[in-house]
């Protein structure tokens, strides 16, 4: 589905998003209204920050943690405005949020990765933002589901909303590892190859979980050419209600801009193209070779399963797989080949080769 939806479609953005990275920064939560004003003022100094992000409602896993302080922070706000250059936006999570924002001049929306993830809450907010022009950002679901992202984009953009951009925050992790959320980067590259008109937002703070990450994962950010960053920013980071280990300061955030290699997406230059095009010539000659290699390997596999039909043999064998894993792992190894790499190949390939011999062990019987 190709959808016209840009943050540049909205003629009163045009002024304060023409730099690159776009910056949004602030609080998890708004939590006074001294808090507020003091970090957006503290910000604002910040050339490329351009938009305000503050929690006025907090979707919380459990009970008995703070919540947010609800509409009363949209008052502050307000005088973010009017006090700083700043643009604000808020993360909302039903209808009546959407009123209480538009009501108090809120610039953007955000619905958050809990929403994303049940079609039901987005399709009720889309409902209630029918013949409303404000811009809208989305998050990627809890769980890496592309569908449910992709479903969510075109939900609200079927509304008539065209000023949409995505924010990648990254993905539960059901194992334990160093970052809060799990990037995999491959999701949001995707998401881009399905809308190529859709700006994507990654929010390094809620990847990392930690302030030591933030910085790298942003870097990762920029070199995959994304299109901005949204990074947590308190004042007092020490003394927040929520998200105390992931926020800045915003004399940290200040460090963090200034040390962001921006690279360019393309380059004009002849000598520069010419090479990189030999070289993309190569990937494109071996990644033929490597498909007619596996095509060839597939016919082994399809005999394989009719020589076990034959002799009422198992289509799975353990060891044998085991050792393929092995044998193949340690190979590449040798090649410096990320063994992670080569797991995942071989399960991919290991997967159709059992998916085939299936096809050939069940081929002519009555289901």
């Amino acid at each position: 589905m190709s959808l016209s939806i840009s943050f540049k479609h909205y003629s009163n953005w045009n002024a304060k998003l023409k730099d690159k990275p776009l910056i949004i920064a602030g609080p998890c939560s708004a939590e006074s209204e001294e808090q507020v004003l003091k970090t957006a003022k503290e910000i604002d100094k910040i050339k490329l920050v351009k938009i305000y992000r503050a929690g006025i409602w907090k979707p919380r896993t459990r009970p008995g943690s703070f919540d947010g302080i609800g509409t009363i922070a949209l008052k502050w706000l307000q005088k973010v405005k009017e006090q700083t250059s700043l643009l604000t936006t808020v993360e909302v999570a039903t209808p009546q949020h959407i009123e209480d924002c538009l009501k108090h001049n809120v610039d953007i929306l955000w619905i958050g990765a809990r929403t994303t993830s049940n079609p039901f809450s987005v399709q009720e907010l889309a409902n209630a933002l029918k013949g409303v022009k404000i811009p809208v950002m989305i998050k990627n679901p809890i769980n890496p589901d592309l569908q449910l992202w992709s479903g969510a984009i075109e939900r609200i953009a079927n509304t008539g909303i065209n000023t949409i951009a995505a924010i990648h925050r990254g993905f539960y992790p059901f194992e334990k590892t160093n970052f809060r959320n799990i990037p995999k980067w491959e999701v949001p590259i995707e998401l881009k190859t399905r809308f190529p008109n859709l700006p994507i937002i990654c929010d390094p703070s809620h990847i990392s979980g930690k302030t030591k990450y933030v910085a790298e994962i942003s870097q990762k950010a920029m070199d995959m050419n994304m299109d901005g960053l949204m990074i947590e920013t308190h004042c007092c980071p020490e003394q927040a209600k929520s998200d105390i280990q992931q926020q800045l300061t915003p004399e940290q955030l200040q460090h963090l801009i200034e040390n962001l290699n921006i690279r360019n997406s393309s380059s004009d230059n002849i000598g520069f193209i010419n090479i990189l095009e030999q070289y993309r010539d190569q990937i494109d000659s071996l990644d033929m070779q490597m498909l007619e290699l596996l095509s060839q390997r597939m016919d082994i596999v399809e005999e394989i399963g009719e020589y076990k039909k034959e002799n009422n043999v198992t289509i799975l064998q353990l060891r044998r797989w085991e050792n393929i894993l092995r044998t193949r792992i340690e190979h590449g190894s040798n090649l410096n080949l990320p063994q992670d790499f080569i797991k995942k190949l071989l399960q991919l390939v290991h997967k159709a080769s059992i998916q085939k011999q299936t096809e050939v062990m069940y081929k002519g019987k009555k289901k």
